[in-house]
């Protein structure tokens, strides 16, 4: 079903207004492929009709905002990234950890869980490797989307072997999944590490409270500049006093706050909060 440039934009601002999301001209074909279903669904002739009906039913405004989110994921997305979690980020956790009674990691945009659960094998992994002891209940992973359908996945953590040739270790395969017929599930002592919720970053980030460690890579590609600010300024607050901000290999903060300082991981960088 065809789009109009009228009926466009307006379901382009309506996305940007609930989610902060970004649709530029050009993407109506995305539009297109990702709502004809659910305006057949809703008995619409065309999106003027559908959008109409998004103002007055909460419930679809929630399938319409998940229906356009990009869930983009894979497990350990950016070697470069990861070894530099493994071989600064994460020991300096494990040893922080002896003296704190809660180490804390937010994965911002969890999409269907394989990020975070990629940093919850390297925390094992990495203890298992220097001889630090691992303790579990130290240790609080949370994953937030915006996305209910991609939050639903990441609970199960139940993978098919199209999910899992992304971006797996051969090892981490074998040491922390469980296979059956037709799915690989993430092993219980690494799922019992993390949570999921739904949340929007455009929401306050007070009740998420403080984190040693918070991930919002290839995420903020999709704001406005003004929104990403918004979202940095937050994002400071919820770092803990020594705590690491990732964003994506191609994302800076620069020219748009000074409320953070680099960290060299490696061939990675970080963020912490400056002066």
């Amino acid at each position: 079903m065809a789009i109009s440039n009228k009926e466009f934009k307006l379901i382009s601002e309506f996305l940007k207004e609930h989610s902060g999301i970004i649709i530029k001209p050009g993407k109506e074909y995305l539009v297109e492929n990702r709502l004809t279903i659910m305006l057949v669904q809703n008995g619409c002739d065309n999106y003027l009709q559908f959008y109409q009906k998004l103002q007055k039913d909460s419930a679809l405004r929630t399938k319409f905002v998940d229906a356009l989110t990009t869930n983009e994921t894979l497990w350990f997305r950016d070697n470069t990234f990861f070894d530099g979690l493994e071989d600064h980020i994460i020991p300096q956790l494990l040893e922080k950890s002896k003296n704190q009674s809660k180490i804390r990691i937010w994965s911002a945009a969890s999409s269907t869980g394989q990020e975070i659960y990629s940093v919850g094998m390297l925390l094992d992994h990495v203890a298992r490797k220097k001889g630090i002891r691992f303790e579990p209940r130290k240790f609080e992973l949370v994953g937030t989307d915006l996305s209910t359908s991609a939050l639903q996945i990441a609970k199960l953590a139940r993978y098919n072997q199209m999910a899992i040739s992304r971006g797996m270790r051969k090892d981490f395969l074998t040491r922390y999944f469980v296979k059956s017929k037709l799915a690989y599930e993430v092993a219980p002592n690494i799922k019992n590490l993390v949570s999921f919720k739904q949340f929007n970053l455009k929401n306050s980030f007070i009740s998420m409270g403080k984190f040693d460690l918070i991930l919002c890579r290839n995420v903020l590609i999709y704001f406005s500049d003004d929104f990403k600010k918004d979202i940095y300024s937050k994002l400071r607050t919820a770092l803990s006093r020594d705590g690491y901000l990732a964003i994506g290999g191609s994302e800076t903060p620069r020219g748009l706050t000074t409320s953070f300082k680099q960290f060299k991981a490696g061939r990675s960088v970080l963020y912490q909060a400056g002066p």
